[in-house]
């Protein structure tokens, strides 16, 4: 449509609610094949937040595993990740409400049935078939300490539970030779996070223990360190990794020798359980996906020459790496494509097995993400011997039917990623177009400690959080201010969990924002220290200080220690079963502007954790900031 009509930006009606969202694309992870068949997990708002697990069989028979209300997740670090394995006859699974194992008959049509009983945790499940046990990190939680997590071996015939490994802080990635003969995990100690300092070990596996542990990477303690990421078996039982100890995350063998040197990053920040970017076609060949300047791609590695072919196509979000039939499967999205498992071959051919969206949208609705580095001054970066771009996503108002009045800049909402160390992609994210599609535009930040951009860039958020990626909000405003795409008089900021921190500590020690919204963000950094869970419990060591040693900085950074600079409107959403950020940080923040008469709206969520899972919610919160951000700016709301 050329005559499009005028209207004020941040008013436009449009067909991209908050109830769609919730319907038109589930999340899909963690795919996984055996035999003929491939599986994965398909996370439904619409269906009380439920986890399923799918199976696509040989024939292409596409169906539901769990029955109602069964659910798969796991609370292991209480952001969990993968919880299930399958062998020729059953899948095994954690089930979300008691954190037990179950065991499912395949193709039989009976229920799940109880392997382990409630007390313990389980995640990263792998089958011992020579000796018929799972082998599955488990956590066990005290009340007079914090929680103790180890390697186990599980029967499947009893749910008799033994410890193959104990000691260090955190085990992942335990997975057994093809062979039977040898188990790999990777595991670390406080107060290092995974993407800092990682171990990985090999030994030899028996009937209920462990010998001949051998150290195969990442020495701890010394100053060059490591972080390993998806240890894995070839089909003739070699041993890979992903490290980034030449600073991008490249693909390793056992010996040390890397299989491809490029400045790259084959790996995401390990915030779940049996993440995946490579897996072996063949004992001679990996397919693999990496991330390059924020957009994703995949491809082929020969092992003998090191050569590397890439598959062009359209998709630039990837994850969920999956060899199977001689196919490279993949959870694929764009920017105009909402997620579906797709197989590539090695020739390049591309092919949609699972496409379960309902989005029909005209294009023309779809804001189209503008990659873009900001320059900078040097002055952010001045804690850094380097000073390295920064990286956004910029969204322009997008809407078929509308534009903005005559000499009228967009309102903007700065997108503040959680993490901090998590990154943003450039993939179908409705929540964003939610915004983009009523005439806001939309800057999404991979700020300073963001991963991607190669292990220096991720440390460069050391000693500096509450500064740096603050300074780079400031520095993605003042850049697209000066492109004339935004009004810089009418800035938003935006951000959940940490990054809801970035948005308070925007708010509180700077004036670029007018207004913002923080989804279970932290506002007082000394209780989050000592009251947040084992995972995360010295991760700030790094970002902030040793605590209490560094106390003096903890309240220097904290938000609610210095109310008397947060003078703009604030909304603040909260699950009050967040055991990541204690839903007393909103409440503090929220007494605080209301004694200073500044407005604040305050939605919580009596059964939402550390984020919002069922439709009924994520429906209320993005309705009520919606609507917060029309009083705030006093704009209009159209049918």
């Amino acid at each position: 449509m050329t005559n499009k009509i005028k209207q004020a930006f941040g008013t436009w009606p449009s067909a991209i609610s908050a109830e769609l969202i919730t319907k038109a694309a589930p999340s899909l992870n963690f795919l996984q094949s055996h035999n003929d068949s491939l599986y994965w997990v398909e996370g439904r708002p619409w269906d009380a937040g439920r986890s399923v697990i799918m199976r696509r069989d040989g024939q292409g028979l596409i169906s539901d595993l769990l029955p109602a209300p069964f659910s798969h997740s796991s609370k292991v670090h209480e952001y969990g990740g993968m919880a299930y394995a399958v062998d020729d006859s059953h899948l095994y699974f954690v089930n979300a409400v008691d954190q037990c194992i179950y065991k499912l008959a395949l193709d039989e049509g009976q229920n799940p049935v109880a392997i382990t009983k409630p007390g313990a945790r389980f995640a990263d499940l792998v089958i011992d078939q020579a000796r018929q046990h799972l082998i599955a990190v488990c956590e066990i939680h005290h009340e007079d300490r914090e929680p103790e997590n180890t390697l186990v071996s599980i029967s499947i015939a009893n749910g008799e539970i033994k410890t193959l490994a104990s000691g260090a802080d955190f085990y992942a990635y335990p997975r057994i030779s093809p062979d039977q003969k040898k188990l790999c995990w990777i595991e670390w100690q406080h107060p290092n996070m995974p993407w800092d300092s990682t171990q990985l070990w090999q030994a030899n596996i028996s009937a209920d223990s462990l010998t001949d542990k051998t150290l195969v990477a990442g020495r701890a303690g010394t100053d060059k360190q490591e972080a390993i990421f998806q240890p894995s078996w070839s089909p003739d039982n070699q041993l890979y990794y992903v490290s980034d100890k030449n600073n991008w995350w490249n693909i390793y063998r056992a010996d040390g020798q890397i299989v491809l040197s490029k400045e790259v990053e084959f790996a995401t920040p390990l915030w779940q359980f049996g993440m995946s970017t490579y897996d072996f076609i063949d004992a001679n060949t990996i397919g693999c996906l990496w991330t390059q300047q924020g957009l994703w791609h995949s491809g082929f590695i020969d092992i003998a020459t090191g050569g590397l072919t890439q598959t062009d196509n359209q998709y630039s979000s990837l994850g969920a790496a999956c060899c199977h039939q001689g196919q490279l499967y993949t959870v694929a999205g764009a920017a105009s494509l909402a997620n579906q498992i797709v197989g590539i071959n090695p020739e390049g051919k591309l092919k949609s097995v699972y496409a379960p969206s309902t989005l029909a949208l005209d294009e023309a609705d779809i804001a189209q993400p503008q990659s873009t580095l900001f320059p900078n001054d040097g002055n952010s970066f001045k804690n850094s011997d380097h000073n390295p771009q920064v990286h956004a996503f910029f969204y322009p108002p997008t809407n078929a039917q509308y534009q903005g009045m005559d000499n009228e800049l967009p309102l903007v909402i700065a997108l503040c990623h959680g993490g901090p160390t998590g990154a943003t992609d450039s993939g179908l994210n409705l929540k964003i177009q939610y915004w983009t599609n009523r005439g806001f535009a939309v800057v999404d930040i991979n700020y300073r400690g963001s991963t991607g951009f190669g292990r220096t860039y991720r440390q460069a958020l050391a000693g500096t959080w509450g500064i740096a990626d603050v300074e780079d909000t400031q520095l993605a405003i003042a850049y697209l201010a000066e492109q004339h795409k935004i009004d810089p008089e009418r800035c938003l900021i935006r951000g959940g969990s940490a990054g809801g921190y970035t948005v308070l500590s925007a708010l509180t020690f700077t004036d670029t924002f007018k207004a913002g919204a923080s989804l279970y963000g932290i506002g007082d950094l000394e209780t989050l220290a000592t009251d947040t869970h084992k995972f995360e419990s010295r991760y700030m060591d790094s970002l902030i200080g040793p605590y209490p040693e560094r106390r003096d900085i903890y309240l220097e950074r904290s938000p609610i220690h210095h109310a008397e600079g947060l003078n703009c409107p604030v909304i603040f959403l909260q699950g009050l079963e967040d055991k990541v950020v204690p839903p007393n940080q909103a409440e503090m923040m929220v007494k605080l502007l209301q004694d200073k008469g500044i407005k604040v709206a305050h939605v919580t969520f009596p059964d939402e954790g550390h984020g919002f899972r069922k439709a009924k919610n994520i429906i209320k919160a993005m309705e009520s900031e919606l609507q917060f951000y029309q009083e705030v700016f006093n704009l209009q709301a159209k049918a």
